[in-house]
């Protein structure tokens, strides 16, 4: 039997695992699309089962209602006594009846099916007078004392359920009925809300009630002549039955329900149609579900299934490749040795050539020795030369009169010696070292350059029994390749060296020409800032006159104060990218700074509207205090810029030896594609919540090379529409032996804590903002917007400290309280252009802050005088 080629033997494995992976993708997608309907179709009759509970409360509730009215001696005397009926009092009757129970319509019907009486005898609609003779609640009523009907009134055009029971006379003779009609529109209502299609059908299977009003009146099942008959002859429907569904059903599932393709006009898909009936009315509700969350069901599952298919196949690959790897490794391994053992065969079989050829010419054939391309001589163990070739005469240039059988190799080494062949020295001291080698019998191998320049390779061999053979081969040729090869690779390394000089040459010049740009940067940087500061003075100025517009001036202080925060921005970057900042990393507590940040933050969180959660920790970490604040400040201010609602968390995980400082937030979220993107500057998404708030893309910039320069790893996680979580890994590191003393003494929490401030401003909005910063600290604050209310409250506790806005009465009047009484630290609100009155309060004894605040030199500055007080 022939052997298949290799070929055919890779297309049929690779067409069996084609056939493996399509087989398994369908078996998991076909049981996990089976599993979902089985699913829906189990969950839809659960709701089947609550929508016809709460429709047969519906009916049960009115069901005794027609019994009770059926006992009435009034109504039974109106059918029994015509000629005695006062229609007005059986209408009026009704009508109080009907507003009692809430129900559509109440009518009395005599023995021939004409109503006598209604309870909307007053409405152009009365049923008074009509003929329902032809109805089948009146004819089941009639018969069997019970009468049960849905359809449209013929007075009203209105759907409802109809429930009829017979009125008896004294000899139990059925001589009128008594009906109702309940509406079932409230159910209607109800199903709207929901997200499936709910029908209710009758005993002809015609659909009378759904949330989808192309269902209604429309039957599920072709309808035949004498069922077109009954409905046409008891004008259930009307005129407006529909043509029939067109349904076709695929499959059985779970729970009695059924996969059906519908294809009504404008819709054809697939759904899961699960029904349960309602024996007392004939009716069937039915529940249809789409099915689509099957097949997306399918498709995730065929999508796993070839994931798992491609990592083993990429596993298997992968193994392939290192079993591969293992083998020519293993080969190569073979294969050296191979050559090694063979050279070694062939240096040994050339020495045993050699051997045996001066063997053979010791024994009367010198001719053996001629076959051998280097020059050899051999001698006996007298030290005298018995054999020779020509190329040995040849390299030494002996004359034949010189070179014989029984010559002493003392005689051919002193004429060599005469030559200088044997080097400088003393000559009978070097031919005695060489005879001392023979007599030895050592085997050795030299290299030798004679004066004139030839460069032999001697190797000389013992041999059996005894006697001395000695090769000698010229290898200046393969020397002076060598030397031409080192001469080459010298070259080559020259050159390396000078081309890789030209890159360190190019290199220093983009540097040098990047810290040029970065000056540049800074430089320009700096000149914008003197004229936005002079404007941001102009706008403090007209915000204090009253003749200007306060939302002018907020807005154009807004756009300054956003205008600084970019400059201030591209010169950090400018700094980091010169490399003019060197950090300085020490061991220090996480709780402080994190601390710090979540109060400055949490103020601005509640002026948005959002809430800011923090997470406190104990761990001490190795970093730049500095740096890593602004890292996470930019984290935090780009959560606030991102987030229109819901909340922002800041906290700590641990990883390892390494603890991650995390920012989450409930924003907007970072597409995918663009996470490789916000790191760069003057790269934003451009999907702000506020316009007024854009910023230049520089902030994640800077935590970028933040990160790079202090070596701390970077996170980021972003879901579209749900939020992002920002983090940066910071090294832990061992609290100092004086950290538990540190802890006991500071008090920075218990100095503010419960302690009484006075705030004095007059801007409310600004007044409420730093109330609400002082009152996350602990404290116990008491606000006015003048000094002179200040004063005069006699309420308010005396104050630990006085915070006051830069205006010089208020100053002035609260300093003159202060120097009445205890001496109580004052703090003054100064814009950076009264550098005059700062002067004069400092003077004075006031301490100053520059507007606008800063949390941090704030918190610090109150706790330096709370702690001086």
């Amino acid at each position: 039997m022939p052997t298949p080629h290799p070929k055919t033997l890779k297309t049929l494995l690779l067409m069996a695992v084609i056939a493996a992976i399509g087989t398994s993708t369908w078996a998991v997608a076909w049981y996990a699309k089976q599993h979902a309907l089985a699913q829906l179709s189990e969950q839809a009759l659960n709701q089947l089962q609550i929508r016809a509970l709460a429709l047969q409360r519906l009916v049960d509730r009115y069901r005794v209602l027609p019994t009770v009215l059926a006992l009435d001696p009034e109504l039974r005397d109106a059918v029994s006594e015509p000629a005695s009926i006062h229609v007005d009092a059986l209408n009026r009757k009704l009508t109080v009846a009907n507003g009692a129970t809430h129900v559509s319509t109440l009518t009395l019907i005599n023995r021939h099916g004409v109503a006598i009486a209604a309870s909307n005898w007053n409405e152009p609609s009365s049923n008074v007078g009509l003929d329902y003779a032809f109805r089948p609640y009146f004819q089941q009523a009639m018969q069997h004392d019970v009468g049960k009907f849905y359809g449209i009134g013929i007075s009203t055009n209105l759907p409802g359920y109809f429930i009829s029971e017979a009125l008896h006379d004294d000899q139990g003779q059925r001589i009128g009925v008594i009906v109702i009609k309940i509406p079932l529109d409230t159910l209607e209502k109800e199903w709207v809300s929901s997200g499936d299609t709910v029908l209710l059908s009758d005993a002809n299977d015609v659909v009378f009630l759904s949330n989808q009003p192309a269902w209604i009146y429309r039957p599920l099942t072709s309808l035949g002549p004498s069922v077109e008959s009954t409905l046409a002859r008891t004008r259930q429907y009307g005129n407006s039955l529909l043509p029939p569904a067109s349904l076709r059903t695929l499959s059985a599932l779970a729970s009695g329900g059924h996969l059906v393709h519908v294809d009504q006009p404008g819709l054809s898909h697939d759904v899961v149609w699960q029904s349960i009936s309602l024996p007392s009315q004939q009716w069937t509700l039915h529940l249809l579900c789409d099915a689509y969350p099957a097949t997306l069901a399918a498709y995730r599952a065929a999508i796993l299934a070839l994931s798992i298919w491609l990592v083993a196949i990429l596993l298997a690959l992968f193994l392939q490749q290192r079993v591969r790897a293992a083998q020519l490794h293993q080969r190569s391994r073979r294969d050296l040795e191979r050559l090694i053992s063979h050279y070694a065969s062939a240096l040994r079989s050339e020495e045993d050539s050699l051997v045996h050829a001066a063997l053979q010419a010791m024994a009367g054939h010198p001719e053996m020795l001629e076959r051998l391309p280097q020059g050899v001589s051999v001698i006996d163990t007298q030290l005298r030369l018995i054999a020779w070739n020509a190329r040995y005469a040849e390299l030494f240039g002996y004359p034949d009169s010189l070179l014989k059988a029984g010559q002493p190799v003392e005689e051919l080494f002193r004429y060599n010696a005469k030559r200088g062949l044997l080097g400088p020295g003393d000559i009978d001291d070097a031919i005695q070292r060489r005879l001392n080698y023979l007599r030895q019998g050592s085997p050795h191998m030299v290299e030798r350059e004679r004066p004139d320049g030839v460069l032999l390779e001697i190797r000389g061999r013992p041999l059996p029994g005894g006697g001395f053979v000695t090769s000698y081969a010229d290898i200046a040729l393969y020397k002076e390749a060598a030397r031409e090869l080192r001469t080459l690779t010298h070259t080559l390394e020259h050159r390396i060296e000078t081309s890789t000089q030209d890159l360190r040459a190019a290199k220093a010049e983009a540097e040098r020409a990047n810290r040029n740009k970065t000056r540049y940067v800074a430089a320009a940087v700096h000149d914008l800032l003197q004229p936005l500061n002079a404007a941001r003075l102009f706008a403090g100025s007209l915000k204090q006159s009253d003749a200007t517009d306060a939302g002018v001036v907020e807005r154009i202080e807004r756009s300054l104060q956003a205008l600084d925060s970019q400059l201030t921005s591209m010169l950090d970057l400018a700094r980091l990218d010169a490399g003019a900042i060197t950090p300085e990393l020490k061991v220090f507590a996480l709780s402080p700074l994190l601390q710090e940040l979540a109060g400055q933050f949490g103020i601005m969180a509640q002026a948005k509207g959002l809430q800011l959660s923090f997470v406190n920790t104990s761990a001490w970490v190795r970093s730049n205090p500095a740096l890593l604040q602004r890292a996470v400040q930019n984290f935090l201010s780009n959560a606030l810029h991102y987030t229109p609602q819901g909340r922002i968390l800041l906290g700590c995980r641990r990883i390892g030896q390494a603890i991650r400082i995390e920012v989450w937030d409930t924003g907007i979220g970072i597409p995918e594609d663009r996470l490789d993107i916000i790191f760069q500057e003057f790269r934003r998404l451009d999907t702000a919540v506020d316009a007024d708030e854009r910023s230049a893309g520089l902030g994640l910039s800077i935590v970028e090379r933040i990160a790079h320069l202090l070596d701390h790893p970077l996170l980021v996680r972003s879901s579209p529409g749900r939020g992002s979580v920002f983090g940066i890994t910071v090294a832990l590191a061992q609290p100092p032996q004086h950290a538990a003393q540190m802890r006991d003494d500071d008090s920075s929490d218990s100095l503010l804590k419960n302690r009484t401030i006075w705030l004095v401003q007059e801007n409310a909005h600004l007044r409420q903002k730093t109330a609400t910063m002082l009152q996350a600290w602990g404290c116990q604050v008491f606000e006015w917007a003048r000094a002179d209310e200040a004063i005069t409250a006699t309420s308010s506790p005396a104050p630990d400290l006085i915070l006051v806005d830069g205006q010089w009465e208020p100053i002035l009047a609260l300093m003159k309280l202060a120097s009445s009484g205890r001496q109580t630290p004052i703090v003054a609100f100064l814009g950076k252009e009264e550098a005059s009155l700062r002067d004069v309060l400092r003077q004075a004894g006031v301490h100053t802050t520059n507007l606008p605040l800063s949390p941090a030199r704030l918190r610090a500055m109150m706790m330096q005088l709370l702690l001086g007080s």
